[in-house]
């Protein structure tokens, strides 16, 4: 298996990984949608994604977005999303592409990587503790949608 930073050259196989993604959050199948989401990402240099090949299959990504920390004045790293295509999971790929992200954000002279998961995703919030990566008891995480 090898990690590679996704390029635009990336966004046909990426977007049927990231449609499957939104699938599994509940969200309804529009690949067009996330054809378009992932360009804009690229054209505007929002985020980074790292992508995981087996062969020549695409088994999986995970995407960052850049952030800051005012206190430490450091970038931190975001890491929004993290999908392993079905026929794949079971095999490290998760485990090897958040060693991808911690090694970029090395690279980067980042302060740290962020991440949520839902309270009920027993098994990523495994996968995170056993990397090193620790419950904030500090804060509490709010969301405020925006309706349009």
């Amino acid at each position: 298996m090898n990690v590679t930073l996704a390029d635009s050259s990336s966004i046909p196989k990426l977007a049927n990984l990231f449609n499957q993604y939104r699938i599994f959050y509940g969200e309804k199948t529009d690949l067009q949608a996330a054809t378009d989401f992932l360009t804009s990402r690229f054209n505007n240099k929002d985020s980074v994604i790292l992508v995981a090949h087996e062969n020549s299959k695409m088994s999986g990504f995970i995407q960052l977005y850049p952030s800051f920390s005012s206190v430490g004045m450091q970038k931190i790293w975001i890491l929004n999303d993290l999908f392993v295509d079905t026929d794949f999971r079971r095999q490290k790929i998760a485990r090897n592409l958040m060693e991808a992200a911690k090694r970029y954000a090395k690279e980067t002279g980042a302060l740290r990587i962020d991440l949520a998961t839902q309270t009920s995703n027993i098994i990523a919030q495994n996968l995170y503790e056993s990397m090193g990566y620790t419950k904030n008891e500090s804060f509490f995480h709010y969301s405020l949608p925006i309706k349009t």
